[in-house]
């Protein structure tokens, strides 16, 4: 095991209790998460990874997505730490405080203290898991809306967009709509565990 997976192992039992472990059958994928928030650009090359990009991590319930995106999230600078959220909370948000939360992650994600706004970086968790609700009367995909708006302002000011999920390509397409799904390629590195993964919860 290299440094990186010792130092993740290290501060996985300090967050999350001695239980925690990286199992051999997950070290390319947090060899790959790894690379990317390490901006490691010749190992990006590698793994086939865009830096540029989010990550997008896929993988069946209880393989540790959550887990591991919380310690990448410690990892970083202070300055690029992100925000994680559950987007269950974010629809419960949205039946309280309406369209206002697309724009809280959207037009409104940004850091105006600077000279510069910089966009805030933020990790939807369980992407897909959430209900599509209906604000006074109007049907509303929230995430599908947050998605597109965060597609516009990756575009224009490289606002970046991570997620983790326990739905297939097929699946998200059936879910959000192929436009959804065709801003979601261009935003997202793709990093999946095995279909097969063992649920570490139990």
């Amino acid at each position: 095991m290299n440094n990186n997976l010792s130092t993740i192992q290290t501060k996985g039992k300090e967050m999350f209790g001695e239980h925690f472990q990286v199992i051999p059958e997950d070290y390319e994928v947090v060899d790959k998460l790894l690379t990317w928030f390490l901006q490691d650009e010749k190992q990006a090359r590698q793994f086939g990874l865009n830096l540029h990009k989010g990550i997008l991590l896929t993988g069946p319930i209880g393989c540790g997505k959550t887990s591991l995106m919380s310690l990448m999230r410690v990892l970083v600078p202070p300055q690029q730490r992100f925000g994680i959220k559950s987007c269950r909370e974010i629809t419960f948000d949205f039946i309280k405080d309406g369209y206002e939360i697309i724009q809280r992650y959207g037009s409104h994600a940004y850091n105006n203290i600077l000279i510069e706004p910089q966009p805030h970086t933020h990790c939807f968790d369980d992407l897909g898991a959430e209900s599509t609700f209906k604000y006074y009367g109007n049907q509303c995909n929230v995430m599908g809306e947050i998605l597109l708006s965060r597609y516009d302002h990756f575009v224009s000011n490289h606002m970046l967009t991570h997620a983790t999920t326990n739905l297939s390509a097929t699946e998200l397409e059936e879910y959000y709509g192929n436009r959804v799904r065709s801003r979601m390629r261009e935003m997202f590195n793709l990093i999946a565990f095995d279909g097969g993964a063992k649920d570490k919860r139990k």
